[in-house]
């Protein structure tokens, strides 16, 4: 990337997250506060905190966004979504959806697919759709048909990792997961992203969205 982003252009590529088990409600008020005053793309925190990001987020352009599924993707796409819809129903704008793994590593890619439209369906015209491959447990075929799969049921975003699994964003994977959704699709890098240098690999390698919990850290890289 030939010119330096500046802040306010990097944080547009940044979901702030907070998805410890732990937080508590004064950490997910101190996270919005942030993501208000550095105008990040949005904030995403575990359902269960969604009505009170979106509360806090009101009137701004910071969009309240929440994790489905998570972490693991096992549970039953009827369960995925209602999780989705009541997120929706909470003020969600963007959901981040596991997808089912163990049908990925079954070779069930019909459960695949119906997985992820079953969200899709369930917050149409609500709220956009990612959906998380958890890209270190897959080979890099079935990172392909993960996304054709996302792609045929109307998702929005593929994205790397949830986080909490053995390992994070890659620039080779991000790489990967651009060139099979094509530009119409976005990609997001999560897992790992912390400071400046990391995002900026990211994005030429094909993220137009980061997932990061490290926000503050990677903007103020943007002045070094």
């Amino acid at each position: 990337m030939s010119d330096r982003l500046t802040p306010a252009e990097l944080a547009k590529y940044i979901d702030h997250t907070l998805l410890k088990p732990q937080a508590s409600a004064d950490d997910i008020r101190r996270v919005c506060a942030e993501a208000r005053a550095m105008h990040t793309a949005s904030v995403c925190v575990n359902p269960g905190y969604l009505k009170l990001a979106a509360q806090e987020l009101a009137g701004t352009d910071v969009t309240p966004c929440c994790v489905i599924g998570f972490p693991l993707g096992a549970t039953t796409s009827g369960v995925k979504a209602f999780e989705a819809a009541e997120a929706a129903d909470n003020g969600a704008r963007e959901v981040d959806m596991v997808l089912n793994i163990g049908a990925v590593k079954s070779g069930d890619w019909a459960l695949v697919e119906q997985d992820i439209a079953a969200v899709t369906a369930a917050v149409a015209g609500r709220a956009k759709v990612k959906v998380i491959l958890e890209t270190c447990l897959l080979t890099d075929a079935e990172k392909v048909l993960a996304c054709q799969a996302a792609k045929r049921a109307g998702a929005d975003f593929v994205k790397t990792s949830t986080g909490f699994s053995s390992g994070g964003a890659t620039v080779t994977d991000v790489r990967l997961l651009r060139e099979t959704v094509g530009p119409e699709m976005g990609v997001k890098a999560s897992g790992g992203v912390r400071t400046y240098e990391d995002a900026v690999a990211m994005i030429e390698a094909g993220a137009s969205r980061l997932g990061a919990s490290s926000a503050k850290a990677i903007l103020e890289g943007c002045a070094g």
